[in-house]
């Protein structure tokens, strides 16, 4: 079977434990897009972090928490969306995956409401160039290049309360 949305393992997979059927062209319309819909935006725009995943031109693997509070991701168009790189220890080991190879996996929680949304697709390391603008003072930003975009149900996501400011946790 030959599927543009899936690759061999997937579809192999689908066929051994029998889901292969779930994805007719009605469902893969419905949670299989090419970009961030209009009305994500907002709600991508205002998330406080994201996980990424990349991966070694030899596939050693590296997932990395992005925070930065509500305002770290702009949707440049449904085709993109840029982040800031905060220095953090110096490992860069996120970026030097992006430099060896650019295929990156984001993922999105809402612990409010456990909406999830898993972006996939190409970046690129901007040190200069118009999109700095949109991260004053930050030495680096990243370009997503969306290829494929999947919303998940959110069955198993605990719901999660905000911490109250000034109060602290207990032990």
């Amino acid at each position: 079977m030959n599927d543009a949305h899936f690759h061999t393992g997937e579809v192999a997979a689908q066929q051994r434990w029998e889901t292969a059927a779930l994805w007719d062209d009605s469902r893969r319309q419905r949670l299989l897009w090419n970009h961030i819909p209009a009305e994500l935006h907002a709600r991508i725009e205002s998330a406080p972090f994201f996980f990424l995943a990349t991966s070694a031109a030899d596939g050693r693997c590296d997932c990395s928490f992005k925070g930065g509070g509500p305002g770290l991701i702009r949707i440049l168009d449904g085709r993109r969306f840029a982040f800031p790189d905060f220095d953090g220890n110096g490992a860069f080991m996120s970026l030097g995956n992006i430099l060896q190879n650019p295929r990156v996996g984001c993922l999105f929680i809402d612990f409010n409401d456990g909406a999830r949304l898993r972006v996939n697709g190409r970046a690129e390391i901007h040190e200069a160039g118009e999109v700095m603008a949109l991260f004053p003072g930050q030495r680096r930003v990243i370009v997503v290049h969306v290829e494929e975009v999947v919303p998940n149900c959110a069955q198993h996501i605990p719901r999660l309360l905000p911490a109250t400011p000034g109060k602290k946790e207990e032990a």
